[in-house]
């Protein structure tokens, strides 16, 4: 789980332009610092492009309030009002937080043709999109736990206090 203070603190603000996009990139760092800063497993999602395992995931059956983010970069990227179950063993969304929050690019390998979702911050490959998802969108964002980070949402605490009473 990341603090309020990491959402903020979005790491290494270095601003670059994605050559093969022209997308502007917050965030770059060099494999090997990629490689320093996340799991194996993170790191073989969001920089290589990988999938984790149907079902494997630590956030696929959430379902506390909050923020999920990038785990590479602490983005904001999906808010948990817009999850819900899919069926399809990845956490799923009807919509990101923000559209400038996330890219989407087509994806034709594995013989599909596809919607790859990244994170706009810094790249990082966050899963796929497909037109099949509940209303109010029809768009269901099939994303990979391990390119997810969960921010609970601050309760205020005169809405705390209230509810003692």
């Amino acid at each position: 789980m990341l603090t309020d203070e990491r959402i903020l603190a979005v790491a290494d603000q270095r601003t670059t332009v994605n050559q093969e996009t022209g997308m502007v990139r917050k965030v770059k760092k060099t494999i090997e610092e990629w490689a320093s800063s996340l799991s194996p497993e993170q790191h073989r999602v969001t920089r290589l492009k990988g999938t984790e395992t149907a079902f494997s995931g630590k956030l696929n059956d959430h379902t506390e309030d909050g923020t999920y983010t990038c785990v590479c970069c602490g983005e904001p990227l999906f808010d948990s009002y817009a999850k819900y179950n899919a069926g399809c063993g990845w956490p799923s969304f009807y919509q990101a937080t923000d559209a400038s929050a996330i890219e989407e690019k087509a994806d034709n390998t594995l013989g599909m043709a596809r919607t790859e979702v990244m994170c706009d911050s810094c790249g990082a490959h966050l899963g796929h999109v497909f037109p099949d998802g509940p209303e109010p969108t029809g768009m269901r964002y099939c994303i990979n736990s391990a390119s997810l980070d969960f921010v609970e949402r601050m309760t205020d605490v005169a809405d705390s206090d209230e509810s003692k009473k």
